[in-house]
């Protein structure tokens, strides 16, 4: 197993370095000799730091899905008060029940006040609460940096921005992204959002079950889809700095505790439980080069597999900018009905499958075994287009895909988004058989 071991400036949180690959073990310093060697928790760890292991993972998975890392700190986390209970107006509204109906919303409406990323959260949709299942969907809109510290008990966070250059200060470091690159942040894992722009808006699905990690590739083979060096992981950096709010999001609910202290404060650390970030243009698209259109599994970034082989807890699929070659083929997504259950988003561009009312920010939601496909519109130039090799460019859609069914938010600010006419995008679909027809 590879190792790499970087060297970041020291006492510093703004080191721009990243090392390269996905759940790999890696180790890195931000101050050196601050990484014991050869025993995670000696009895005095270097340089009077405190050694503190985060699980992402029972202690007895097999080892390769083990996700652990070893934190080196200036306090341990222990060093803490009681959480009280913080009240979230949209998180704290609940969920609807589940239905057939296919959804879509608009766009969440830009916030007037100030606005960081805890107060922004607006949830769509949730499959369960469960502590080890299921997923749960969110937009958030934020006009100002986190002062605030804050981390899931409920779930990795998958970031999927689709406005404003972001920027991540992690216990493990800083990761720097924008519209197009996803970032992933472990269970757990302490973070701060931080703003370049006036704006930063996007959608995360925080993942209730297994870990994310890359798909099989089958016979595919040994490349294609995302190439693991893709991924980035931060090198260590640290802060050290007075009072710290520390939100927390345990079984559904926000709780907050006030700290003397930074917890940003992990000089060293060695694992492989930490945020990563990926640039969703690098993805290798995988597709059809004689005729039919191929399943939008062969689209798959990142998969959190279920109890039941095969059938997954969450998939991250993209639809990113490609080739379309087939011969004698609809090319568009075609007429389906499916065992999961899709929701949808938009980071940039326009959706191939839908002529206009989906735009990024917006979000739609197509229940199992609601039927579904493009409309009216782009079936009709579909099916007239000249079959000549054709690029869509400018465009990256994606899609939170479950076996578990959504409940919508209940929250009242999320509903005034719904587009009402949904359904009547496939108005003009007639009946058009005729028997003699040749």
């Amino acid at each position: 197993m590879r190792v790499d071991h970087p060297i970041s400036l020291a006492g510093t949180a703004t080191t721009k370095g990243y090392m390269s690959g996905f759940a790999n073990e890696f180790a890195t310093e931000a101050v050196p000799c601050a990484l014991p060697a050869g025993q995670n928790s000696p009895q005095r760890a270097p340089l009077g730091l405190y050694a503190e292991q985060l699980s992402g993972t029972a202690f007895t998975m097999p080892r390769a899905e083990m996700r652990r890392t070893w934190l080196y700190r200036v306090r341990p986390s222990a060093a803490q008060p009681a959480f009280r209970s913080l009240e979230h107006i949209a998180i704290d509204a609940g969920f609807e029940r589940a239905s057939p109906n296919r959804l879509r919303w608009d766009p969440h409406p830009a916030p007037t006040v100030a606005t960081d990323l805890i107060d922004g959260l607006a949830p769509i949709a949730t499959t369960c609460l469960a502590p080890h299942d299921g997923v749960t969907a969110y937009r958030y809109a934020a006009n100002r940096s986190m002062e605030r510290v804050f981390y899931s008990a409920d779930g990795e966070w998958l970031f999927v921005p689709h406005e404003g250059r972001h920027r991540f200060v992690t216990e493990c470091g800083v990761l720097e992204l924008g519209p197009g690159e996803i970032c992933v942040i472990p269970r757990g894992m302490k973070f701060r959002l931080e703003l370049h722009d006036d704006m930063a808006k996007g959608y995360i699905c925080e993942n209730h079950g297994a870990e994310l990690r890359l798909p099989d590739l089958g016979p595919i083979g040994s490349n294609g889809l995302a190439n693991p060096r893709d991924f980035l992981t931060p090198v260590a950096a640290f802060e050290e700095k007075g009072p710290t709010t520390l939100v927390a999001k345990f079984d559904g609910t926000l709780w907050q505790t006030e700290l003397g202290h930074s917890p940003l404060d992990v000089v060293a650390w060695h694992g492989n439980n930490a945020p990563y970030k990926y640039d969703l243009f690098r993805f290798n698209a995988i597709g059809t080069i004689s005729y039919d259109h191929p399943d939008p599994s062969i689209y798959t970034v990142l998969t959190s597999p279920s109890a039941v082989r095969g059938l997954a807890n969450v998939d991250f699929v993209i639809f990113p900018p490609r080739w379309l070659v087939a011969e004698n083929t609809f090319r568009p997504p075609w007429y389906h009905r499916n065992l999961m259950n899709e929701l949808m988003g938009l980071v940039t561009g326009v959706y191939d499958a839908k002529a206009d009312g989906f735009v990024p920010g917006g979000v739609s939601l197509h229940p199992r075994m609601s039927a579904h496909g493009p409309d009216a519109r782009t079936t009709e130039r579909a099916e007239a287009a000249p079959l000549e090799p054709h690029r869509i460019e400018g465009t990256m859609a994606f899609m939170f895909e479950t076996h578990a069914l959504f409940r919508p938010s209940a929250f009242p600010g999320f509903n005034a988004t719904v587009q009402p006419d949904y359904d009547s995008c496939w108005d003009g679909l007639e009946g058009r058989f005729r028997r003699d027809a040749r």
